[in-house]
């Protein structure tokens, strides 16, 4: 090989910071033996290890702690030269982040107006962790601000969340008014059953047992349990405005959790024309629905 690997530099870099093969191949949206394989190739290409490869973990040598330190900075350089050219040829592209119970619910079904408003900006959407930051992405929408100073974020929706099920699920279940009541209801978790015992102990019955409902990884497979009629489930409300509002879902008591958390939309500190555009039309999709 006598050209520069470029993308094997890129999952180094990515590896080195995160130490780890897997988070590095979790953010570049590849397998863990993929990573491995491009660092193997790049170490081959150079002559020398970049890794100390210990039995739970791995260091950087020498030469990798040489490498990272201009390989980070050479890549974001690349980075801003290429959307500099971009721009300069009148092309705007836009890369959004987005969690998938936003995504699905707020950001899919109204895309095609934002399209239609600017036929100029070429998007494209990929879904995002709720742990994740603005990295690869220009938009990222997630769970929580990012704090850094080099990115601005805006408040989307509150967290605050609900037992809600489906009114066909009251119907069947009956009352369902008091803590002791949605107790003996079938109760359905989303990732966790810590989110009930967190209710439960709030509503004053700490020790209640949340029971062996099932438990769903995917928030938007939880969603469509609830709303289908399996049972109970804690709902962040803002999210879930337009079921509610249509009836297919109803709240069954007032006592919420998640009441300091929100749903942020996260662009840089100095953002770029679209990116202003895309922030400022998906507020005011928001806003119009309060």
């Amino acid at each position: 090989m006598n050209y520069l690997p470029l993308n094997a530099i890129r999952a180094f870099e990515a590896t080195a910071r995160h130490l780890s093969f897997s988070a590095a191949g979790e953010e570049l949206h590849v397998t863990h033996p993929a990573i491995s394989h491009q660092i193997r190739r790049l170490e081959e290409w150079l002559g020398v290890a970049l890794f100390h490869r210990d039995a739970r973990r791995v260091r950087l040598t020498e030469a990798g702690l040489t490498l990272q330190a201009s390989a980070g900075a050479a890549l974001a350089e690349l980075d801003a030269a290429c959307r500099r050219i971009r721009r300069s040829a009148g092309l705007q592209s836009l890369s959004v982040g987005c969690i998938p119970s936003i995504a699905s619910r707020w950001l899919v079904p109204r895309l095609a107006d934002f399209t239609g408003r600017h036929p100029e900006i070429a998007i494209r959407v990929a879904y995002a962790k709720a742990e994740d930051r603005l990295d690869d992405s220009d938009i990222l929408i997630t769970l929580g601000a990012d704090p850094s100073p080099k990115t601005a974020s805006l408040k989307l929706f509150s967290r605050i969340s609900r037992p809600a099920c489906s009114p066909h699920y009251l119907a069947r279940k009956g009352r369902l008014d008091t803590p002791a009541e949605i107790a003996a209801a079938d109760l359905l978790h989303d990732e966790t059953r810590l989110g009930w015992r967190e209710w439960f102990s709030k509503a004053g019955i700490g020790k209640t047992d949340v029971g062996n409902g099932p438990v769903f990884a995917d928030f938007n497979i939880l969603a469509t349990a609830v709303i289908a009629g399996h049972g109970v489930a804690l709902c962040p409300i803002e999210v879930f405005r337009e079921e509610l509002r249509r009836g297919d879902l109803v709240v069954v008591s007032d006592i919420s959790t998640d009441d300091d958390k929100g749903y942020f939309l996260t662009m840089s500190a100095q953002p770029s024309a679209a990116e202003t555009k895309f922030a400022e039309w998906f507020r005011d999709q928001v806003s119009s629905t309060t």
